[in-house]
């Protein structure tokens, strides 16, 4: 009897994401799903997972790993790799709220439109704006990681984005600047250099407008993750992938970069339904497959 391709769902939150459900389902997944989880419960759920079955049948069980801290599913993900050995090892693939699927689509977008245009993301400028959330921190490390220099802008005046910028410079061995975005003039004084924008704020908040891009003049890309009107960044267009904005620049909207993620997501989940060998997919691993995909449009 063959045996079922088994998912399970690990959260700190109280709650599981009914859209990755959906996409494990839809991948061809059997669901199990575990709330409340802390690191210290990574090692003995993930040996419990692996000894349930043959190890020719390892591969056809997956952790996946969610919540909204980027640096601890990371970590989870680590400490379930960390708790395998031969030949039991299974399945991970961490994407908390689809922070690494997400940002991954956005940044090999951006990549992509560069490179159309003459220019690389390697070594740019780029400034992140709602570096505070999880989806723009993640944004912020893949673009460092593509070597572009990265600034991480906050705007409710708090220490998080400052320590972000700190623990993430620990981690990834890039450089990582904190900028203070909760007045015009911070804002503009962090766009006057940049020549790639990427917004990640909340829903529904628009924290760029027509005038302060302007206040960009080696612009070349503006970037916005806000599908819930007003924009996060004015003149963005949802559906935009690579349109001309007033300033000259190229816009890339929240619906363009969802397509990408969604293909993303959907890919990586397949590949593990399918795999005969265990798979580890974090943000990096993400990343690859948003770049191939993008190259290939």
């Amino acid at each position: 009897m063959e045996k079922p391709r088994v998912l399970h769902f690990l959260t700190p939150l109280p709650h599981l994401s009914p859209f990755d459900v959906n996409m494990a389902c839809d991948a061809g997944f059997t669901v199990a799903g575990y709330t409340g989880i802390a690191l210290k419960d990574i090692n003995g759920l993930t040996q419990d997972a692996m000894f349930s079955r043959a190890p020719q049948d390892a591969a056809k069980t997956v952790l996946f790993i969610g919540g909204r801290d980027a640096m601890l599913a990371l970590d989870m993900a680590a400490g379930a790799k960390k708790a395998m050995f031969p030949p039991f090892e299974i399945s991970v693939f961490a994407d908390p709220s689809g922070a690494f699927t997400t940002a991954a689509a956005m940044v090999a977008l951006v990549e992509k439109h560069l490179r159309r245009a003459g220019h690389r993301l390697e070594g740019a400028k780029v400034v992140v704006f709602g570096a505070k959330g999880v989806v723009g921190g993640v944004v912020g490390i893949l673009a460092a990681e593509a070597g572009a220099e990265v600034d991480l802008v906050g705007y409710d005046q708090t220490d998080v984005v400052p320590r972000k910028a700190e623990e993430f410079g620990r981690r990834f061995g890039h450089r990582f600047c904190a900028l203070d975005g909760s007045t015009e003039a911070g804002r503009r004084a962090a766009l006057a250099p940049a020549e790639v924008v990427l917004a990640a704020a909340k829903a529904g908040v628009q924290v760029l407008s027509s005038d302060d891009l302007a206040a960009a003049p080696r612009l070349r890309v503006a970037a916005d993750i806000n599908a819930v009107p007003p924009a996060g960044i004015e003149g963005v267009d949802a559906k935009a992938d690579g349109a001309p904005l007033a300033s000259g620049a190229l816009g890339i909207g929240a619906l363009a970069i969802g397509n990408l993620k969604f293909r993303v997501q959907h890919g990586l989940l397949r590949r593990l339904h399918s795999a005969d060998k265990a798979q580890f997919i974090d943000h990096l691993e993400a990343f690859r497959l948003a770049r191939e995909l993008a190259a290939g449009n």
